[in-house]
């Protein structure tokens, strides 16, 4: 059963905050098992990971492994194709740098969208600036959705890439990543999928898929900051080069620069890691896992098309993705600077996101160059959405002045 309240009771924050927290993408709210994970290392596990020869770090560095286990039953993958990292951002650099330039070369085609967050998206303008590869785009809909007969239209032979987001951060369409990677392989080319904005929200199957790399963010998925993932093919992690050296990734060295690295994952993962981070990672799969991902979606569904109906129904609202299936719903208050719409919006006990959000290439496509980003989860109720299309009835350019004085 999806207890509603008692979900909402595993959280402080919400008792804490006072506030209908609908900034979701941005981060979530931890449950208390995370907080919990956490502070028992700091109180309890202090040590170091794959470095002490005594029980302490043993022990700590079991339940580090652990939950890299953890992780890959999440994602259906195997623990030594995941690699622990501070985020998507580190995720998507490190495929970016660490496989782009070292396998593209001038001619080859990187294909994007135009919706794409810029985590996913400077990297590989990087790569093209230092090997000669290009970036070309495949053609959204006027509210951002790609069609696969829109992808088909895109590929060719020289795509060697195909970078997107699996949902994206302003827009909440599913790509339909299992298509998506097929056309791609038949082309001979690989998949990198941004999952920061689809692992916390939908199930996930990498084998499933056939994805070849995928990055996600603990803090979207109610894990600790400074914590994420990339998922990677192992073949295809054993080919890549890290960007970064250091203790741990090392078989051995020696005087004259000859460097022999250990076997993925862990020639990616230098220096001492954010332990606790990854300790509370493994308690938030947990925590999702307990709760079922297929439960989750269903219900960010319904609390979706509810939230979608009624903010349709408002005619002083530009509602740009009323047609997505996912928690992220993207709009403007005619006549309203954005950000003033947000703030008058916090005076009225709501918590949500204004600006372009990473996409600024997107802004051409939809035709504003900021946007309001509602976006819900799995705790956040119908109570909290009345409360949010009350305080949106409210938003008139007087009213957002008035806040300012």
């Amino acid at each position: 059963m999806f207890d509603i309240n008692k979900i909402r009771a595993d959280f402080p924050m919400i008792q804490n905050a006072k506030v209908a927290y609908m900034d979701n993408a941005a981060t979530t709210f931890k449950p208390q098992c995370v907080i919990d994970a956490v502070t028992n290392y700091y109180t309890h596990q202090t040590s170091n990971v794959h470095r002490g020869d005594y029980d302490l770090s043993y022990q700590v560095s079991k339940e580090y492994e652990d939950a890299r286990v953890a992780v890959a039953e999440f994602i259906h993958a195997e623990p030594k194709e995941i690699i622990f990292t501070s985020g998507a951002s580190m995720s998507l650099n490190l495929v970016a740098y660490g496989y782009g330039r070292k396998f593209l070369k001038k001619g080859d085609v990187i294909l994007s969208t135009e919706a794409e967050h810029a985590s996913n998206i400077l990297p590989w303008f990087k790569v093209c600036e230092e090997v000669g590869a290009v970036i070309e785009y495949i053609p959204l809909s006027n509210e951002g959705e790609m069609t696969i007969e829109a992808f088909k239209g895109a590929m060719h032979d020289k795509v060697k890439i195909v970078a997107m987001a699996e949902v994206s951060n302003v827009m909440g369409y599913i790509q339909p990543m299992k298509e998506i990677c097929q056309i791609a392989h038949e082309y001979g080319a690989l998949v990198v999928c941004d999952g920061a904005q689809s692992v916390p929200h939908v199930p996930i199957d990498v084998k499933d898929s056939g994805v070849d790399f995928l990055g996600f963010s603990g803090h979207k998925m109610c894990g600790p900051t400074g914590v994420g993932v990339l998922y990677g093919r192992f073949d295809l992690l054993q080919q890549m080069d890290p960007f970064m050296l250091g203790g741990g990734s090392n078989a051995r060295f020696d005087i004259c620069g000859n460097i022999l690295l250990k076997d993925a994952p862990y020639k990616f993962e230098a220096g001492t890691p954010a332990i606790e981070a990854v300790l509370g990672l493994k308690a938030a799969v947990e925590y999702l896992r307990s709760i079922g991902m297929k439960n989750i979606y269903e219900y960010e569904h319904e609390l979706r098309v509810y939230a979608s109906k009624k903010l349709q129904e408002l005619d002083n609202i530009t509602f740009y993705n009323p047609n997505a299936s996912t928690g992220i719903l993207t709009f403007n208050v005619n006549g309203v600077f954005a950000q003033d719409a947000a703030s008058f919006l916090n005076t009225k006990g709501i918590a949500v996101r204004s600006g372009n959000h990473c996409a600024k290439i997107l802004i051409e496509l939809i035709e504003a160059s900021e946007t309001i980003r509602c976006s819900l989860y799995f705790y956040n109720t119908k109570e909290e959405v009345d409360q949010f299309i009350e305080a949106c009835k409210e938003t008139t350019v007087e009213n957002c002045v008035g806040i300012f004085f």
